[in-house]
């Protein structure tokens, strides 16, 4: 796929998804539990997606990652890295320990 319509492609995504209505520019904060709690409230309070919350948020928090690449900071990669954790936590699906 070119560069361009992969471009179109993504932000399409992003902006007509019918997972979420995330609030402008939740990538771009600093502090993992703020961006988690609000993915947990957009997703919570959704009533577009077609999948449970946690896995619509997980998708999104993903996506956006993904899609970002080798554009996004380390230090913003680290925060959202740490997002999926405080995501996890929220959600009650940590890892059980053995």
């Amino acid at each position: 796929m070119p560069q361009n319509n992969l471009q179109n492609w993504s932000q399409q995504i992003t902006e007509s998804s019918n997972s979420l209505d995330l609030e402008p520019g939740v990538f771009t904060w600093n502090d993992p539990r703020k961006i988690a709690l609000s993915l947990k409230h957009s997703a919570d309070s959704s009533q577009r997606r077609k999948v449970g919350s946690f896995a619509s948020a997980m998708a999104m928090l993903n996506f956006y990652i993904n899609r970002a690449g080798k554009h996004l900071s380390v230090q913003q990669r680290e925060v959202l890295e740490k997002t999926k954790h405080e995501l996890r936590e929220l959600y009650g699906k940590l890892p059980v320990k053995m």
